[in-house]
């Protein structure tokens, strides 16, 4: 019988990227000048910062950090939302800098008042609808740099997503959005081709046996999984799979798939009204009892209970 391998199994990126499911939001286009800063406080979980310079030059600026020169060609990706501060090398602070906020049918225009604008950059975030962020977003350094030069591929990406934005002929924000989802695979392969992930995940995609077991469970979670059925998809043993999730990922096969369902269901459970009973189902559990018993175990809450907190927290800050 033939295993029943996953579409992309032979390319784990490739197998990943619709689970990831990153809906790029591209906020601003900036031209600076002068003395200038723009401050980005800490966002949510399932958000990352990115910036593209396509002019000039800036300092990347983070608490207890060094600072960090870019400059046009370079792209930055703060996979988990860090606060930080993107400045002009001249001071570390911009006192009294006037900027003009504008909008085109694509984006807002952030420009500097009265002086001549000599860096540019587009800024935005990344947010991941579906993949729980603990699994991919937490195997991510908290810095990925690309710098110009490393691939003109890429390059070339920013400068259309730029051109796009800047002109805002019909259709320009979807082309840029869509874009910018490519650029942040092409970011990610680079990242892993030049740094072997460590445990986690991603580590665990990067190994032929553990990619395939761990694709199929990403993509049917709700299958009621046994180890043989997984050895069966790696073409190996059992007691040779463990022996790599273990190696590789510091886990076990039913233990990741555990920790997958769970972080589904508080997708789920965060996202909207679904029945509780239903999101169990959803995520292979038989009962709402049995899921509940899992979640609070997992996270120190019932799932009844975050639900409600986050909707009371979501009232309270105004977000709707």
């Amino acid at each position: 019988m033939t295993p029943d391998v996953p579409e992309g199994a032979r390319d784990p990126l490739s197998g990943l990227a619709p689970l990831l499911r990153v809906r790029p939001e591209l906020e601003d286009l900036c031209r600076f000048g002068g003395n200038w800063q723009s401050v980005h406080d800490k966002v949510r979980p399932s958000r990352a910062y990115f910036h593209i310079v396509t002019q000039g030059q800036c300092l990347l600026e983070r608490s207890h950090r060094a600072l960090l020169a870019l400059q046009a060609g370079d792209v930055l990706l703060l996979p988990h939302g860090d606060r930080h501060v993107v400045r002009t090398a001249r001071a570390a602070h911009a006192e009294g800098m006037s900027i003009t906020v504008t909008h085109n049918d694509a984006i807002r225009m952030k420009t500097s008042a009265g002086v001549a604008i000599d860096t540019e950059l587009i800024c935005g975030s990344l947010y991941f609808q579906a993949a729980p962020d603990n699994l991919v977003i937490a195997t991510l350094p908290d810095m990925i740099v690309l710098r110009a030069g490393k691939d003109t591929a890429i390059e070339r990406f920013g400068t259309i997503i730029r051109d796009e934005l800047a002109r805002a002929r019909l259709g320009a924000a979807a082309i840029a959005a869509d874009l910018a989802s490519a650029m942040f695979m092409m970011i990610l392969r680079s990242h892993l081709e030049d740094q072997p992930p460590p445990l986690g995940l991603l580590a665990l995609l990067a190994q032929r046996s553990t990619a395939l077991p761990v694709l199929a469970m990403l993509r049917d979670p709700t299958r009621d999984w046994s180890l043989d059925a997984l050895a069966d998809i790696a073409a190996t043993s059992r007691a040779t799979l463990v022996r790599g999730f273990r190696k590789v990922g510091g886990t076990s096969p039913l233990a990741f798939l555990t920790e997958l369902r769970l972080n589904l269901a508080r997708q789920l459970l965060l996202a909207g009204r679904e029945p509780i009973g239903t999101i169990a189902d959803h995520v292979g559990y038989q009962s709402e009892v049995a899921l509940s018993r899992a979640f609070l175990r997992r996270f120190g809450v019932r799932p009844g209970r975050l639900r409600d907190t986050a909707a009371t927290d979501k009232a309270g800050s105004g977000l709707t």
